[in-house]
């Protein structure tokens, strides 16, 4: 009885795997790297589609590099643009970017360095 519960379960993990082989032939691996001694947490926006999505949200450590899969757009290229800030919140600092036309050997460098600009306020007093 056992065998054929695993088998279920084989038969059914297959087709799961051939669509996520499928959905990451249609993206790039870009290595996101920082440059800096701090470390940061930086969030990375796919910007290749119309809907500006969240790719990834992470700490990353001062001079480490960490790969990321960014969906390609229609010329097989992926387009990004980041945020990052400082881990340290004594000294805030941030820092934002965008990579253009990347590709699977891509890095983009990523860094905390300037002052944090204020985020807007709408009319009614509530923070944007």
């Amino acid at each position: 009885m056992q065998l054929k519960h695993r088998f279920a379960v084989l038969l059914c993990a297959a087709p799961l795997a051939l669509a996520g082989q499928r959905a990451m032939s249609d993206s790039l691996t870009v290595n996101i790297s920082n440059d800096g001694t701090d470390d940061i947490v930086v969030t990375i926006y796919d910007t290749s589609h119309h809907q500006r999505t969240v790719i990834l949200s992470q700490r990353v450590n001062g001079f480490s590099t960490v790969p990321v899969n960014i969906p390609e757009n229609s010329r097989g290229s992926a387009n990004l643009s980041w945020a990052a800030v400082t881990v340290d919140t004594r000294n805030r600092r941030c820092g934002y970017g965008n990579g253009f036309g990347l590709d699977a050997s891509s890095t983009v460098t990523v860094h905390a360095d300037a002052e944090c600009e204020a985020r807007p306020t709408s009319t009614d007093g509530d923070t944007a």
